[in-house]
């Protein structure tokens, strides 16, 4: 039985590369403990996820593709602290994870993009009536966080701005979250970006990226060797001020992580971005 003063905690998309780096932080982490390792690949079902991720011991949690008798085991546990999941795995099942997860009053911390804003409205209601908090983050790096702070605060001075993101070729979903997220914030500035000067005509259907509202451009880039990186350029007469955060390394989400399972424990509805709980 895990120590009932620890945060008990479920990972799922455990044998994935963010799956396996949260595995090493939560295995690190002294007020917590991994309750369960969920993943759907067939080649890992049964493996330890200590031994998976490298760490020195096994940790004597099998990955197992069943999540919600995991979820059932983990909410059963009364003598425990509240539950949380850790869901990095895909956004075609995402939003089915963290209903389910807000149904066993289990506590989701979701890393995973790709959710709709109408999804993002369901689940917000819905964890609102299960008076369940829940984060979901689109980007867990405190650089990221202070990138997109000072994007806003640039927004003041500049009205043309352009967003470029680029990410690894296994990445689902485009444009990052992470992209529409820092999109979103400098349309809430309450200004339209990027005047036209010319009848803009598009030879290749895209060629322009997609558009985020309030004239905000989005372009992304796919590409082996890639991790996750964004440039936000804003431009003016004589000058380009570009903003750029780069990850070199997935351990770099790490801090972001374990303080997000630390302070989803306190909430009773969902909140959206790292920003929030910093």
């Amino acid at each position: 039985m895990a120590n009932q003063n620890k945060i008990p905690v479920i990972i799922n998309g455990a044998a994935g590369k963010m799956g396996r780096e949260v595995v090493k932080a939560v295995s690190q982490a002294s007020d917590m403990t991994i309750m369960g390792a969920i993943d759907t690949s067939l080649e890992h079902q049964g493996k330890d996820i200590g031994e998976l991720a490298g760490l020195s011991e096994p940790l004597e949690v099998p990955i197992t593709n069943q999540l919600e008798p995991m979820l059932g085991y983990v909410a059963g546990e009364r003598q425990m602290l509240p539950g949380v999941i850790v869901d990095f795995t895909h956004p075609s099942g995402v939003y089915d994870n963290v209903r389910s997860a807000i149904a066993y009053g289990i506590r989701p911390v979701v890393g995973t993009t790709g959710l709709s804003p109408q999804q993002l409205q369901d689940l917000a209601d819905f964890a609102e009536k299960a008076s369940t908090g829940c984060l979901i983050i689109p980007n867990f790096s405190i650089g990221m966080v202070l990138l997109q702070q000072a994007a806003v605060t640039a927004s003041q001075y500049f009205d043309h701005v352009e967003i470029i993101e680029l990410h690894h070729n296994q990445k689902a979903d485009a444009p990052s979250g992470t992209a529409i997220q820092t999109a979103q914030m400098l349309a809430e500035m309450g200004k339209s970006f990027n005047p036209a000067i010319v009848k803009e005509e598009e030879k290749l259907k895209g060629a322009r990226g997609s558009d985020a509202g309030e004239g905000i451009r989005i372009h992304s880039i796919r590409l082996p060797g890639l991790i996750a990186h964004q440039e936000v350029i804003f431009g003016a007469a004589g000058q380009i001020y570009t903003l750029r955060h780069d990850t070199s390394d997935r351990a770099c989400y790490m801090p972001g992580v374990l303080l997000a399972i630390r302070k989803v424990q306190q909430l009773k509805s969902l909140v959206y971005g790292l920003e929030k709980i910093l």
